[in-house]
């Protein structure tokens, strides 16, 4: 998120780790533009914030020339301040999932040409391997709508030749992805390609719990170092990749 408030500590991160592999994650609802509020005033609210409403927004998005121009400038902002970090792009994505909206995916894969896009999130997780590794497992109304939005993504990523992922997991765990799950999951993973989605952390950040309450961001760390799931991956054989790694076929 290249216009949040731990853009600075986060690129000392990423720089200390060489081998870490970074993408832009644009953010267009729920969060702060890169550009200054008056150039997209139809963006922003009052409080120069994007807004909260994404259906609203998205509607504006779809049917307004004017704000689909302020968009454009907005997105090629946020790939402009991802380039000037000096950083390898190894993928995209959206906050809130708005890079399924259909301009905003339009305008991503445009733009995102100019600055080296190869690689985009596709989150479509599959509720079979989910009912597996947790019985009872539901698979509610709007996974079933973000499942359909993902097709037209992915068709769109396939005439752009653009890498993807086959499948994400993590979605119906947001905030909760344990260790006990991941064990779960790994054992019944399908073929292709599986992104593991969550919001691991180290600490219990004021602002951070206040925008995510609820969320067990330690435990989602302590299970991305278990060592008990790097034994599991090896075991089943399953190979630990980046999307950069991905065969552009």
């Amino acid at each position: 998120m290249v216009g949040a408030p731990a853009v600075a500590d986060a690129l000392a991160r990423a720089r200390a780790l060489p081998s870490l592999k970074v993408g832009l994650h644009v953010v267009l609802v729920d969060g702060r533009p890169v550009l200054p509020p008056a150039d997209i005033p139809d963006l922003v609210g009052a409080d120069g914030a994007f807004a909260t409403d994404q259906l609203r927004a998205g509607i504006k998005f779809f049917f307004a020339p004017g704000v689909r121009r302020q968009l454009a400038r907005e997105i090629r902002a946020q790939f402009e301040a991802f380039a000037a970090t000096g950083l390898a792009l190894d993928h995209v994505n959206a906050h809130k999932h708005m890079h399924l909206h259909p301009t905003v995916a339009r305008l991503i894969l445009e733009i995102g040409r100019d600055y080296g896009l190869r690689a985009m999130r596709l989150p479509r997780e599959p509720p079979g391997p989910l009912r597996a590794a947790e019985p009872g497992s539901r698979d509610p109304l709007a996974a079933r709508l973000l499942r359909l939005w993902c097709t037209t993504l992915q068709g769109r990523l396939a005439r752009a030749r653009i890498r993807a992922n086959d499948q994400i997991f993590g979605l119906a765990w947001t905030g909760a992805v344990t260790e006990r799950r991941v064990l779960g999951l790994l054992d019944h993973l399908p073929e292709g390609v599986s992104e593991l989605y969550c919001h691991p952390g180290d600490t219990g950040a004021p602002a951070l719990e206040a925008e995510m309450p609820g969320y067990r961001h330690v435990e989602e760390l302590a299970a991305l170092t278990s060592p008990a799931v790097r034994a599991r991956v090896g075991a089943l054989g399953l190979r630990l990749i980046s999307f950069g790694d991905l065969d552009p076929s």
